[in-house]
């Protein structure tokens, strides 16, 4: 007599489903860390090498160096020195310069280091389109209303803009950890309201040309 198949053979399995669901937030999460860094370049990293390190965050094979205790320590370092630097009057807008194209490399790095479990021609497009593109516009975003602030300003508003840059850079990465879609959504609201201001901005600047 035939032995009836056991339970778990009727049992539907939802490992595919989980696995289509974890690829596109792992690419959200990469996203939402890159677009951080646009705010302080390694302050996401830090964020990022912490979560790796105390094991509450998965990092691809490659990018294991990032979870370790020397990259821990290095990161702390740069992260406190690049904090203090943007506090300096003139050090600041200098600092723009650089931390445009350093943006770029370390949207591309941390946003590839999360994608675990992706095909590699997959995470790098998403990594430099999206993670590096996005860190980008983050950084340019906040770039211009610094010099904007230096010129109104002669630099004493940049004191209050390197405040919030930081705290968006702290706010964004947890929430990028902790929920990946809100970031992306905080994000996409931050960068709408750049591109009103930087209208509001040229506008001004038009006009008063026209009238001069």
């Amino acid at each position: 007599m035939a032995k009836p198949p056991a339970a778990t053979d009727h049992k539907p399995s939802t490992r595919g489903n989980m696995s289509e669901f974890e690829l596109p937030l792992s690419v959200v999460l990469g996203i939402g860390l890159a677009a951080a860094t646009g705010f302080r370049v390694f302050l996401p990293m830090l964020v990022a090498s912490a979560a790796a390190y105390f094991g509450h965050l998965p990092l691809s094979d490659s990018f294991a160096w990032l979870g370790s205790g020397p990259a821990l320590t290095m990161l702390s370092v740069a992260t406190l020195v690049e904090i203090l630097a943007y506090y300096i009057p003139g050090l600041d807008n200098l600092l723009d310069t650089l931390a445009t194209p350093a943006a770029l490399v370390a949207g591309t790095i941390v946003s590839a280091a999360v994608m675990t479990d992706v095909p590699p021609m997959v995470k790098w497009t998403a990594a430099i389109i999206a993670g590096g593109g996005v860190a980008g516009l983050t950084q340019g975003a906040t770039a211009i209303v610094r010099a904007n602030s230096t010129v109104f300003t002669g630099g004493i508003g940049n004191f209050v803009i390197s405040t919030a840059e930081l705290i968006g850079a702290l706010v964004v990465s947890l929430l990028a950890l902790a929920a990946p879609l809100a970031a992306l959504a905080l994000i996409i609201l931050f960068l709408w309201l750049m591109l009103r201001l930087m209208r509001h901005l040229f506008r001004g600047r038009a006009q008063s040309n026209i009238q001069k």
